[in-house]
């Protein structure tokens, strides 16, 4: 057994609020003006690496406007040993590059934003174990696809541990159709022309939702195979090649805790116990004034990270059969051939039998059906995949 959750980042919750206000009877809440237009921080410290901050500020229930991040803030990570990293405004978040951390310093966000200070309790960088392995998993064959996970031993078998995990995913997608033809408007016949097509791209996702686990009631206080995610065994993701790589952090109880109360109030929505907003948990705290603020900055010495694959034969796939979707044309004049591409459509099949008293057979597709790239798809290969010949 496990105590975890799947945690909405706060922007989502928001948004769900607001989709869901659409679908009921008008409610007036009786909420203090103090819980609205909350700061809002999300992001961790993190030895080593590029931090990302995300500020934003709690919009009423009843507003149609989505949250907006906050652009106008100073933001340092500051130890107690009088380091300091500056972040930096990159794409709507603050980047902070931190280099080492040390685990006899206590390290703390501060802001300075609207003429106001905040800053986090000062934590010393928790260490987490690596990954031991992360597995897929397809119960019966007509089910998803479960992604495992288990953590190495832990460094500390005699106390409750307390993890979170995240994840960043990439697939393998093909076009509908590939053709080597190309129809000549001049010469008005088919020429080959190879490789004017991709014959297969990438795409990229990442985890929307934080995992967070404790070991409570594991043996050995060690989590194994936990649930992250699951994959449908009809999902794109699942055709050809899967792969993640999976972030794993060691969280304090108290963040535990607040990422569990955040899914509480997601999960809710509006219900007589949800927390308002203000009565999160947190550890970030006005220096200035009382004002609330709700976030929860995490401290890791370092982040364990592993690498999987999903292979579709190993798994019982439910794709969908695709009809052919192509134009075929029998004996198409030259004008109509010159038509079709002027159209946009490309020639994908020239089977020319008029020698030996037959027909000439074509089949034409759009460029959305030939070029992976049309469907978000990028086309170089990623430094981590590797091919089975």
């Amino acid at each position: 057994m496990v105590l975890g959750a799947k945690v909405l980042p706060f922007y989502l919750f928001t948004f769900l609020l607001l989709t869901l206000s659409g679908c009921i009877e008008e409610y007036d809440a009786d909420i203090s003006s103090d819980d609205t237009n909350l700061l809002v921080v999300e992001g961790s410290i993190c030895s080593s690496q590029l931090n990302k901050f995300y500020l934003s500020r709690t919009q009423p229930i009843n507003t149609s406007y989505s949250p907006q991040m906050i652009t106008e803030a100073t933001l340092f990570v500051r130890g107690s040993d009088g380091s300091e990293y500056k972040a930096q405004l990159a794409n709507g978040y603050y980047a902070c590059q931190v280099g080492d951390l040390s685990s006899d310093v206590e390290y703390y966000l501060h802001i300075e934003y609207d003429g106001e200070v905040y800053e986090s309790e000062p934590q010393k960088p928790l260490r987490v174990e690596e990954i031991d392995v992360v597995v897929g998993i397809q119960y019966t064959p007509e089910g998803d696809i479960d992604v495992l996970v288990t953590p190495a031993e832990p460094f500390n078998p005699n106390k409750t541990n307390y993890y979170s995990w995240t994840y960043d995913e990439t697939w393998e997608v093909h076009p509908d159709y590939t053709t080597d033809w190309y129809y000549d408007t001049t010469l008005h016949t088919a020429i080959t022309k190879l490789d004017q097509f991709p014959e297969r791209g990438w795409k990229n996702g990442r985890s929307r939702e934080i995992m967070v686990a404790a070991s409570t009631n594991y043996e050995g206080q060690h989590i194994r195979q936990l649930k992250l995610y699951d994959i449908a065994n009809n999902n794109e993701r699942m055709y050809y090649r899967y792969s993640a790589l999976v972030h794993q952090r060691a969280i304090s109880k108290a963040e535990y805790e607040y990422e569990l109360a955040r899914e509480q109030a997601s999960s809710e929505m509006g219900g007589l116990f949800t927390p308002l907003p203000s009565s999160l948990p947190t550890n970030i705290h006005c220096l200035t004034s009382q004002k609330h603020i709700i976030g929860y900055v995490g401290c890791s010495l370092n982040v364990s990270e592993r690498r999987f694959f999903l292979e579709p034969r190993d798994f019982t796939i439910n794709r969908p059969k695709q009809s052919d979707n192509r134009l075929w044309a029998e004996n198409p004049s030259d004008d109509y051939c010159c038509k079709l591409v002027s159209r946009g459509m490309f020639l994908c099949e020239w089977n020319d039998e008029r020698e030996m008293q037959g027909s000439l057979t074509t089949a034409w597709a759009y460029e959305y059906q030939l070029d992976v790239r049309l469907s978000g798809a990028y086309i170089e290969k990623p430094d981590f995949w590797y091919d089975e010949y």
